[in-house]
């Protein structure tokens, strides 16, 4: 395990990497070792449901912002109107792996004296201006799950600006003891060499599994860009090609698309429904318009390293036969 945590540390070229049992325990993990246990914590209503569930299990209150229509992450220009006496922290999403305005909400962050914990479960080996997108905020949390660009099966991490909030970290992970030395309430975050030994086997295909990615993405471009809304990529950033998000006119649209697919044994999926604001369990809702709209009409294609362009060329052709014969 400690072998996984420190080339992936290497790769990444990021501090303090804790490598935790899956995405959601880190982000849990990240509001314990902060000490945020109370409060409002300030998030996107566009991600994984996990997100604004691990702020619930940690008796905090999610407070929604709505996202920027161009990329889709958390608008910063909103941030600050949400923020209240009650405030702890951040949690933005680095969502499909494009960049947050990192800049503005650590400016933000640092006036009113709030923890920034990014949610990256997406953003594992995208760059912004030369350096890891993890190498920001007090926290950033990874998902190594099966269907991440980098998985180890199961698992996730937490790489942490401060030694000694990692140290907190690792002591909270290991049930908050370190043998007959009782330091803190805790939790089972701890990963399992077999899982250790999947990432290991899947390390030294990083790069060609990008390369891959990438082939897949450009030919989804070159055949979809003419009559498909994608987010759009920062300039400063270097992209994972993670997922391939397309946004279509209506949700009827895509709805008709993903039926199409189906009959061809192709299935797409909803990369993020329902728009979390509008979740039934939350005390109190909000309005979140641009985030309730995308999430009606988005969806992710199949991206992965084996998938030919035979098999790319088939789906674009069924998406074209829905998308333009009205």
């Amino acid at each position: 395990m400690c072998e996984l945590e420190d080339k992936l540390c290497k790769f990444l070229d990021v501090p303090n990497f804790q490598y935790v049992t899956n995405g959601t325990i880190a982000l849990q993990l990240a509001l314990a070792a902060l000490d945020i246990n109370e409060g409002e914590v300030i998030t996107t209503p566009f991600s994984y449901v996990a997100t604004t569930t691990s702020i619930l299990w940690q008796r905090c209150k999610p407070v929604f912002v709505d996202i920027e229509p161009d990329n889709f992450t958390i608008d910063p220009n909103q941030i600050e109107k949400a923020i209240t006496p009650k405030t702890k922290a951040i949690m933005p999403v680095h969502v499909f792996g494009y960049a947050c305005d990192v800049e503005k909400i650590q400016k933000i962050a640092d006036q009113y004296n709030l923890k920034v914990i990014y949610d990256g479960a997406h953003a594992f080996a995208s760059k912004y201006k030369g350096k890891s997108l993890l190498d920001y905020g007090d926290i950033s949390t990874l998902s190594f799950h099966a269907t991440k660009l980098f998985h180890t099966v199961e698992g996730g991490a937490c790489i942490c600006k401060d030694f000694e909030v990692s140290h907190k970290l690792e002591i909270v992970k290991k049930f908050g003891h370190f043998y007959d030395d009782y330091k803190c309430i805790g939790i089972n975050g701890k990963q399992s060499e077999f899982h250790a030994a999947m990432g290991l086997a899947n390390y030294p295909y990083i790069n060609k599994i990008i390369t891959e990615r990438k082939r897949v993405s450009d030919l989804y471009d070159a055949e979809l860009s003419d009559f498909v809304q994608r987010p759009k990529k920062q300039e400063d950033l270097q992209y994972n090609y993670a997922y391939y998000p397309v946004v279509f006119r209506s949700e009827k649209e895509l709805l008709q698309v993903f039926e199409a697919l189906k009959k061809h044994d192709i299935y797409a999926r909803r990369y993020f429904w329902p728009s979390l604001n509008t979740l039934p369990y939350l005390k109190e809702k909000s309005d979140c318009p641009i985030s309730e709209d995308i999430s009606s009409r988005i969806a992710c294609l199949p991206l992965y390293p084996d998938l030919s362009d035979e098999e790319v060329l088939k789906i674009c052709k069924i998406i074209r036969s829905i998308v333009l014969e009205k």
